[in-house]
């Protein structure tokens, strides 16, 4: 990618991340831009998608009705969390990301970052896995103005045994490393494994009451339905909790 190519991208990601407009809106402008910006990339995700699709990539991962397996998994400063320790106070809308370099994965963030007030004063939690070290998620927490936990996933472990795990192959992982994504200094690995991003709803019992998961990167479950499953998620547990 040229100079003048990466500072129009840059321009782009920058006005869709920062748009008046709903995540779906920001994800989709962004993607038409880069489809013009960056010929054949668009279309080569295209064909990933569509091989992930073919093998159901994603879909046995735990479902509503379903516990979440437990973790424990360091933060953006080194401190170990565990998703008792996260369901302490309220349901938890628990995301994967890529990376912090993903442009998608940021824009979801900012978005995010704009609604966490809201979720907090409606009692639930927020909380971020992705399968960075430490030094990269705490430039993604910053970069999102985020105060939720962004966790460190070492080597897709816990991803791996959600089955959300996928290689990016061959095709995508040239068009990364042209585009100067250092994804093996990022993740201390040389597997070109990411997570599918994905949301999981938890209720404070820990059981799973949505999910948002979706082999096209380029799609993430929107902040109205997120609002929306943690309010569920609420009022199931303490219905649960009664006589």
């Amino acid at each position: 990618m040229t100079n003048s190519a990466f500072a129009n991208v840059k321009e782009a990601f920058l006005y869709c991340r920062d748009m008046d407009a709903s995540l779906n809106e920001r994800l989709e402008t962004f993607s038409e831009a880069t489809r013009y910006l960056i010929p054949g990339y668009q279309e080569a995700v295209d064909r990933m998608v569509a091989r992930l699709k073919t093998h159901d990539a994603g879909q046995a991962a735990p479902k509503p009705g379903e516990p979440m397996p437990p973790f424990a998994m360091p933060d953006e400063t080194g401190h170990l969390v565990t998703l008792d320790d996260l369901l302490t106070g309220g349901p938890l809308a628990m995301t994967f990301h890529r990376g912090h370099w993903c442009p998608y994965c940021r824009i979801n963030t900012r978005a995010l970052g704009e609604a966490q007030a809201r979720i907090a004063s409606d009692g639930g939690r927020l909380a971020a896995i992705m399968p960075e070290r430490q030094q990269f998620a705490a430039t993604f927490k910053a970069e999102g103005e985020v105060q939720y936990p962004i966790l460190t996933d070492i080597d897709n472990g816990y991803a791996l045994s959600l089955n959300l795990a996928i290689w990016v192959g061959e095709e995508m992982q040239q068009i990364l490393e042209a585009g100067g994504r250092k994804v093996p200094d990022y993740q201390g690995n040389q597997t070109w494994v990411m997570p599918i991003p994905a949301t999981f709803v938890i209720a404070q019992g820990g059981l799973i009451t949505a999910r948002f998961i979706d082999p096209d990167y380029r799609r993430r479950m929107t902040i109205e339905d997120l609002l929306a499953a943690l309010k569920t998620a609420q009022n199931q547990y303490e219905s649960d909790k009664k006589p």
